[in-house]
């Protein structure tokens, strides 16, 4: 690891590195000296509550620093308790940092509350508590056809539901509110028909299932067969399903007749029940198009003034109490974003109300309000003197003067003199009697504060133990408050004399200034879709029969076989249901013959998918076509087993270098990460730090949807090498990935002493030529390039590992240097093409893989929008986003007429800060261009497909991609996978001119984009694509004519047999059990025919048969007459007993081929137990139909694990089938004595076990 350049902090004896001397923290932060009644106590804060205190009136206070302003509305709260609060921002950005700054705040608060107390149970007080709600505005304008984010809404409704219960008297705790000027104006429901549109159900309630649909649906639910989204509800039988807008999970009653037997949570991708709950509150389902639907039912003429449509409708502030305190903060900010919204919306509005009026309502209904400004007062202000007037200076000014965050990156010498600088003026105020908080993000950032405190010979910190003051008055040894919270800026009040830090002021981040991301309720785990459903097929799909090969499927059918049986009014319940595949016609001139496949046995069916754009032969029924086919893909997936085997074989054989387990600085490091892990990035980072620590070099890939985490696994796996004394190389395959990379590893490091530089034309030769030569000598730590690094004149001192990203990318030269790398040093590959579950599990055997495909908390699916130009769309699609303080891309894929395109935005969007950007400018231009949009200082950002890699902006939420025709599916993808990087709704709008939309290939392109649009669906959009990118890239185009021939399903499974077989594994085949049963009935149809009558026996009984059955020895068996049966009715046959899935219990085809594909693949009773008891979760109580189902399935896992081919009856012979021979008793057939169907089952289960 390099230390050199770090002579600046050598000062006054001090070595800036002396190893870790910061003790781990033992218990929560506790905190001595109360930082709020501190603040209370100034003269300015004492005048400022008795100003309030009258209710009513407008108070201006000036010299109140931007990120103080936010403790000033907290300490409303704690003034005046009973009062609600209402903080009124200028825009989305500001918004969410006052919600988070505040959410800090509170949390300080209780801590501080429960020191005071010395009770533990002042702890377990939280920001719930408190009251703290966060109500956003639309994010499209009322006009438009388009309607808000259901997340919008649910936050809206939140807010007002808990405003109608403080009103109500439910609820009476300090209420905080933190909205915007957009969301202020804003027209809403009148607070009555809040009450009115919502309900609060129990368990124990009485009340009809169909009742509550019939009210559910005029609150504007929509009914659907399985609910997945919010604002959804399911009926089955006794069961509703419904999402609620203000619930993070959807929520299933079941009644028992017209009592509501029980309430719980459901996971809407498994559909299967999470934890119970008491209540559910049942809102609106929605916000914006209910109003709509209210004001069209209004008569078209009113008379009076209270007829009026705007009448019917109310602004957040008539939901507040009078006695309300309203804080504005940056009046002048606020008026100048009313005003611009104010011009974006149509005359006569009903949903709008002026800025101007609104605050006149305030004045009306005796709210105090409150300005809160930056600006310096005009008149000075002694301390000892009380202020005068409306104007009144609070005294908390920012730490600019104290410490420059500038805009850009400065060099790592004067950015470690500037930090020893700032930590100088810490301590000075410390000296001066100042009480000082710092707050770290984590305890990763802390602890490390506390070590470089140490270092600087300032003493040693605890965090457990720290407290306020002057710990040891002779010794002069005094300590900051060290808290854990996310704040957006540090401040200064002298009058209190106090000092709040923040991690930014402290490490000197180059960032710019955003919240991190929100951990709303509503942050649902989505799984990643990147499993192909194989069993998801719709009508005219290629689909793939085990046995019969390639044909078409053309839907269900109801095959009708016996006789309708009376008063049933559905057809399909009297005969089977099967799936209906159409083959090749043997004569062109003839129509395809069909197979008709019953839906129990829809396992042997799976969807196509291949690598190529034809589209495949279908194959013909009882043709040698396909067993030929399957055969040569199997001997061609023992070549790719092999290969794989090879490259694993000289990993093996060549010991690597193992790095030690984690450092304390390790720890540290990744605790300091802002964001929460997802469980399946968490997983990949300790495989890939696990391989590291092996003596055997590593060769992990690591698969992901773009957005998804994967460059926080290469940078632990970096920070990890550098801690083993090795360099790293992270090679990418364009400059501007290059630069992201270069940024966001340097500001992950900032608190460390790794050098981290990059190789690539942004760098001139000069410089080029310098880090090379430091490569060579050790003195970098990390060096990120594109090609460069892989060229002749690359030496290393110490390689430990090669970070590969997207290596696809890279030609075929490149590639074998590459190879060669596996073999000497760990590499560690990225791949933003994700990999199915299918080849994932066909290809472990043979490399090592991770996969992450749980997207962050709180991302949205984008939006995708196909349209012709057409420049009023243009101008809002920008205009929304420039309303939410978001940034726009704008591809325009020529560079000869880009700057003509730009100029046409600039006209069209007058007040918008547009840059153009594209490949062919110098290498300084390009990367000021990209600073520029990536510090916020530009709105627009015209540009080339140079923003396909790497670009990682969450403000950017919205891509307007010109010329969409001219683009690949995958190309649309991977550009589509800019935006949506935050937790706003993202939108990618694909223009096309009018003829492009009558191409063939141009639609379906489009129509895919457009259809998967969910999270993670990149894999789906390489399969629709000209190859399959995953497969494609690791396997090898020779390989894809094979996987068009078998389809991707089929072809997986033989690779991974083969695979198997060349690591010398014994796989047992798995052996499928046939079941013939005469007294069950697996569908309607049997049911209804009984099965012929053996002959009579008794007397005139025909001679004794002999059965013969070929073997490889002879072996007759000779029937013997059984005298038991001699007393028994001969002609008594036993109705056959029901096994099938009644369509009354599961009445959606898709979700009954559902249960019968999980019952065929079951292999083990756990598994059956699941399958039941997700059945009565979803369904309800069982009908004896589904249990006698799931009874002789648990007959074929039996006869599965025992080896049993077969289990038959024949009246009451029981035949069992076991390597082609029949297992008999004595030479004869086990017989069955009971006659229902309970006791046949359990009397040859009883026979299986004994085997």
């Amino acid at each position: 690891m390099h230390f050199a350049g770090l002579s600046v902090f050598l000062d006054g004896g001090f070595a800036f590195m002396r190893g870790f001397t910061g003790r781990m923290p033992s218990s929560p932060s506790k905190v001595a000296g109360d930082l709020f009644t501190r603040l209370t106590k100034t003269a300015a804060l004492e005048s400022f509550q008795n100003k309030l205190e009258g209710g009513g009136g407008r108070l201006s206070c000036r010299g109140v620093s931007r990120a103080s302003q936010s403790l000033v509305c907290v300490l409303l709260t704690r003034l005046f308790p009973g009062r609600p609060v209402l903080v009124v921002t200028e825009g989305s950005k500001s918004q969410e940092q006052f919600h988070q700054d505040i959410q800090t705040w509170l949390e300080l608060e209780s801590t501080e509350a429960a020191v005071r107390s010395k009770s533990s149970k002042g702890a377990a007080k939280s920001v719930s508590d408190t009251g703290l709600q966060f109500y956003p505005a639309w994010e499209t304008l009322p006009h438009e056809a388009r309607l808000p984010h259901a997340d919008v809404i649910s936050e809206r409704l939140e807010t007002l539901i808990a405003l109608s219960a403080w009103r109500g008297g439910t609820s009476r705790k300090s209420m905080l509110i933190v909205t915007q000027v957009a969301g202020m104006v804003q027209r809403t429901f009148r607070p009555e028909m809040i009450g009115v549109r919502t309900r609060i159900l129990r368990t124990g309630d009485s009340m009809d299932p169909r009742d509550l649909i019939d009210w559910l649906e005029a609150q504007g639910y929509e009914p659907e067969a399985q609910v997945t989204r919010k604002g959804e509800v399911a009926l089955r039988g006794g069961i509703v399903d419904v999402h609620p807008p203000t619930s993070p999970w959807p929520v299933r009653l079941e009644f028992f007749g017209n009592e509501l037997e029980s309430l719980r949570y459901f996971d809407p991708l498994t559909q299967i029940s999470r934890e119970p709950v008491d209540t559910v509150t049942l809102p609106p389902a929605g916000e914006l198009g209910i109003l709509k639907r209210m004001m069209q039912e209004l008569p078209t003429e009113q008379t009076a003034e209270s007829e009026r449509p705007e009448a019917c409708l109310a602004t957040l502030l008539d939901h507040l109490p009078p006695d309300s305190l309203v804080v504005l903060c940056e009046p002048e900010l606020l008026a100048e974003h009313a005003d611009a919204y104010e011009q974006q919306v149509p005359e006569d509005d009903p949903f709008f109300q002026s800025w101007p009026e609104t605050l006149e309502g305030a004045d009306r209904r005796k709210m105090s309000v409150i300005e809160l400004s930056d600006d310096p007062i005009d008149v000075e202000v002694n301390e000892e003197d009380e202020p005068t007037g409306e104007n009144l200076a609070l005294g908390f000014s920012n730490l600019e003067m104290f410490h420059q965050a500038g805009e850009r990156r400065t060099e790592a010498l004067v950015m470690e003199a500037q930090r020893r600088e700032f930590f100088n003026q810490l301590h000075r105020w410390l000296r001066q009697g100042y009480q000082m908080h710092l707050f770290c993000n984590n305890t990763g950032e802390r602890d490390r504060f506390c070590e470089i405190w140490a270092e600087f010979g300032f003493g040693t910190l605890d965090p457990g133990k720290q407290t306020a003051g002057r710990k040891n008055l002779k010794s002069a040894q005094v300590a900051p408050i060290l808290s854990l919270g996310a704040l957006s800026a540090g401040f200064l009040c002298e009058a209190a004399k106090v000092v709040v830090v923040t991690d930014a002021e402290v490490f000197g981040r180059y960032k710019v200034q955003r919240p991190r991301r929100l951990k709303s309720a509503h942050a649902v785990a989505a799984r990643s879709m990147l499993d192909i459903d194989f069993a998801e097929m719709e009508e005219g799909d290629f689909v793939v029969h085990l046995q019969h090969g390639i044909g078409r499927y053309r839907g269900l059918k109801t095959l009708p076989v016996g006789p309708k049986r009376p008063g049933d009014a559905n057809p399909s319940s009297t005969g089977q249901e099967c799936m209906v595949i159409e083959y090749a016609a043997s004569d062109p001139a003839q129509e395809g013959p069909k197979l008709y496949v019953p839906v129990t046995e829809s396992h042997l069916v799976s969807k196509y998918v291949g690598a190529g754009k034809a589209r495949p032969m279908l194959n013909t029924l009882g043709g040698q076509r396909w067993a030929k086919t399957k055969a040569q893909a199997e001997e061609a997936v023992k070549d790719v087993a092999g290969e794989l085997l090879a490259i694993q074989a000289a990993r093996e054989s060549r010991p690597g270098y193992s790095f030690e387990p984690d450092t304390p600085w390790q720890r540290e490091f990744e605790s300091a990460f802002l964001y929460e892990e997802t469980a399946d990035q968490m997983r990949s980072i300790n495989e890939t730090k696990r391989d590291m620590e092996s003596p055997r070099p590593m060769d992990r890939l690591v698969c992901g949807d773009v957005g998804y985490g994967k460059t926080e696994v290469a940078i632990r796996a970096a920070f990890k090498a550098v801690m083993g004394g090795r360099q790293v190389a992270l090679l990418v395959p364009t400059t501007i990935l290059a630069q992201q990379h270069y940024n966001t590893f340097r500001d992950r490091m900032a608190d460390y002493p790794v050098r981290v530089e990059q190789l690539s034309r942004f760098i001139s030769r000069k410089a080029q030529s310098k880090v090379v030569q430091q490569l060579a000598e050790g003195s970098v730590d990390i060096v990120i390039g594109t090609h460069r690094l892989l060229q002749a004149d690359i030496a290393f001192k110490e390689l430990g590992l090669v970070v590969i990203d997207e290596e696809q990318r890279f030609g075929v030269l490149h590639k074998e240097r590459l190879k060669k790398l596996r073999t000497l040093v760990d590499v560690l590959t990225l791949s933003a093409t994700p990999i199915p579950r299918t080849l994932y599990l066909a290809l472990t055997g043979a490399r090592d893989m991770s996969t992450i495909e749980t997207p962050p908390q709180d991302r949205l699916p984008v939006e995708t929008i196909v349209a012709q130009y057409d420049e009023r769309l243009l101008r809002d699609a920008i205009q929304r986003e420039l309303n939410r303080d978001g940034q726009v891309y704008y591809l325009h894929n020529r560079v000869m007429t880009i700057e003509r395109v730009a100029d046409r935005v600039r006209a069209l969007v007058p007040g918008a800060r547009v840059i153009v950007g594209h490949g062919q400018m110098g290498g300084d231009a390009l990367e000021e261009i990209m600073a520029t949009f990536i510090n916020g200082e530009a709105d627009v950002l015209v540009s080339t497909t140079i923003i396909e890699s790497g670009i990682d902006i969450p403000n950017a939420n919205t891509i307007i991609i010109d010329r969409a025709d001219r683009f690949g599916l995958s190309d649309l993808y991977q550009l589509r996978g800019r935006v949506g990087r935050y937790k706003h709704q993202a939108y990618a709008y694909l223009l096309l001119p009018r003829h492009a939309s009558l191409l063939t290939d141009v639609r379906k392109r489009i129509t895919a984009i457009r259809q998967y649009s969910s999270l993670g669906s990149g894999f789906k959009i390489a399969m629709r694509d000209l190859e399959i990118r995953g497969a494609g890239n690791m396997l090898g185009s020779q390989q894809s004519g094979h996987i068009t021939a078998v389809g991707f399903d089929l072809y997986c499974q033989l690779l991974k047999q083969s695979i198997s077989a060349a690591k010398g594994e014994k796989v047992k085949p798995r052996i499928d059990t046939v079941l013939r049963l005469d007294f069950i009935a697996l569908n309607p149809a049997e049911e209804i025919a009984p099965p012929s009558a053996p002959p009579p026996r008794g007397k005139g009984r025909r001679p004794l048969d002999t059965i013969s059955v070929p073997r490889e020895t002879a072996t007759y068996i000779s029937e013997q007459p059984d005298p038991d049966l001699d007393d028994r009715e001969s002609g008594a046959v036993a109705p056959r007993a029901a096994a099938y899935i009644p369509f009354g219990y599961i009445s959606e085809p898709q979700h009954r081929i559902e249960v019968y594909r999980k019952l065929a693949q079951a292999q083990e009773k756990t598994a059956l137990e699941q399958i039941r008891n997700e059945l009565v979760d979803r369904f309800g109580r069982m009908p004896e139909a589904i249990d006698r189902l799931l009874q002789i399935t648990e007959l074929k896992i039996l006869g599965s694990e025992r080896g049993v081919g077969a289990i038959e009856t024949n009246g009451d012979k029981l035949m069992l089938t076991r390597n082609n021979d029949f297992i008999t008793l004595g030479g004869k057939f086990p017989r069955l004595t009971k006659r229902d169907a309970k006791g046949r089952i359990h009397e040859i289960k009883k026979l299986l076990l004994a085997l």
